[in-house]
């Protein structure tokens, strides 16, 4: 009851019945903020409009439209593509910015087998095989991010020279009861399996990594009969990168001389836009690219990195948005939403970015100004595409199990976000007339484990039924 009575002072009068009860379900302190505008722009509810929240992978929004805005969506990718190079007798590859390339044994397009046989083409002897991702700044996390999401893969390191989401994956599969599992990988980790096989019970199978650790401690049990993969984030992807293509050429029947090293571009003061002026910082010249790869187009990977929250993605598009004006730093990509959000007539009083994917805590956003930011998309060239990488409700993506089976099956667009004690879902939902809605709904603040999707779903069914 005190819940209720609570967020009754914070519901306008006027609003549909049964919002508030909704809204309540959420507990005893949480904060909620909902903006829900109609296709006008007038505010059909509005509550807590102004405060700010931490807005999780709402975050992604901001990113991905700025991606639009800035890039190419639709050309091939090759702009961002790995090269390699024969610097002397050493192998260097280089990022830019491509958040797909990949070394599985099934690869099809961008692959990195693709510039190792380009290699063993030219040369059956190489030196030290070089991971270079200087085409952005060395900043692998962004300020704000928990360490200890770092270990994970939601919190891998962001790099120029991106492979396998930098992400590398443990297969394990149990022994005889009583006895350890059994731990496949690719060898980049050293692995201290102190795991134990149970004839039955719970799986409580983990891995525990120290940030900057090269080993990984496989604890828990695993029951006879089952199998699981443990994903572990990368601290240096371009070491990480260099290291599989050394391994790739030797499968090529390339010999290996050297070591794998690394070669990183340090932030500094000329990667602040507000020191240069937006002038890129000097590279220095190199070898001629002896391969480079072209992804597909960059709309497929916006798609991907709202319909399913790729944090890393989203860091890498941050980047490459910053490097349209700039050096590709975190500095210039938030000057470039920055940019955006004035076109939007989006007070900048009303939000902060500190990174790309909304993985950090100094984020913040008012559900007034997502919802001022979600009407202007529909006005951009770019904004039905745009529209098109939201899940959609009961469909796909981090949507796929949410309003299933109920009126917004379907009729429901929008970017979920999920972190320490907050809760967003903001886009677009079609009412039981037809009518299509922006809306935003932020939670903060649910105590311990609590969540308050739920709340905000009900919510939205009652504003959606309404009207």
């Amino acid at each position: 009851m005190l819940a209720v009575l609570l967020l009754s002072a914070a519901v306008p009068p006027g609003v549909p019945p049964g919002l508030e009860a909704a809204l309540a379900s959420a507990g005893p302190g949480t904060r909620i903020g909902l903006v829900v505008a109609d296709e006008e722009g007038r505010e059909i509810v509005a509550i807590r409009p102004d405060d700010r929240f931490v807005p999780a992978s709402n975050t992604k929004m901001y990113t991905t439209a700025a991606a639009y805005a800035l890039l190419d969506a639709d050309a091939t990718d090759g702009g961002s593509g790995a090269t390699v190079r024969l610097d002397g007798r050493d192998v260097v590859l280089s990022g830019h910015g491509d958040a797909r390339l990949s070394s599985a044994p099934d690869c099809q397009v961008d692959c990195l087998a693709d510039l190792a046989r380009a290699v063993a083409a030219r040369t059956r002897t190489v030196g030290d095989v070089i991971g270079d991702d200087s085409a952005f700044p060395d900043e692998r996390w962004p300020g704000g991010m928990s360490w200890n999401n770092q270990v994970g893969r939601y919190g891998t390191a962001v790099s120029a020279l991106t492979l396998d989401d930098n992400v590398v994956t443990l297969t394990v599969t149990p022994g005889e009861a009583g006895g350890a599992p059994g731990i496949v990988g690719n060898g980049y980790y050293r692995v201290i399996n102190t795991a134990v096989t149970m004839a039955r019970g719970k799986d409580t199978l983990g891995a525990d990594r120290t940030p900057g650790s090269a080993d990984v401690r496989i604890v828990g049990a695993i029951p006879v009969g089952t199998a699981e993969t443990v994903t572990l984030g990368v601290d240096d992807p371009a070491h990480y990168a260099a290291w599989r293509l050394a391994a790739l050429l030797r499968e090529q029947g390339v010999r290996v001389t050297g070591t794998v090293r690394v070669r990183h571009r340090a932030i500094g003061p000329s990667d602040d836009p507000a020191s240069r002026g937006g002038a890129p910082a000097p590279r220095p010249p190199e070898p001629p690219v002896l391969a480079r790869l072209s992804p597909p187009p960059l709309s497929a990977d916006l798609r991907h990195t709202n319909k399913v929250s790729q944090n890393l993605h989203a860091e890498l598009l941050l980047r490459r948005v910053g490097r349209v004006t700039g050096s590709g730093s975190v500095a210039d990509g938030r000057a470039a939403v920055i940019a955006m959000l004035d076109r939007a007539e989006v007070p900048r009083w009303s939000y902060d970015f500190a990174d790309g994917s909304g993985m950090s805590n100094y984020n913040r956003v008012t559900p007034r100004a997502a919802v001022r930011f979600l009407r202007w998309t529909g006005s951009q060239p770019w904004g039905v595409a745009w529209r098109g990488t939201l899940p959609v409700g009961g469909v796909d993506g981090t949507l796929a199990r949410r309003f299933k089976g109920t009126a917004l099956d379907g009729r429901l667009f929008a970017k979920t976000g999920s972190l320490n004690q907050s809760n967003a879902l903001s886009g677009f939902l079609v009412t039981a007339k037809g009518r299509t809605f922006a809306f935003s709904a932020l939670a903060n603040d649910m105590p311990g484990d609590a969540s308050a999707t739920r709340a905000i779903d009900q919510a939205l069914l009652v504003v959606a039924a309404a009207y």
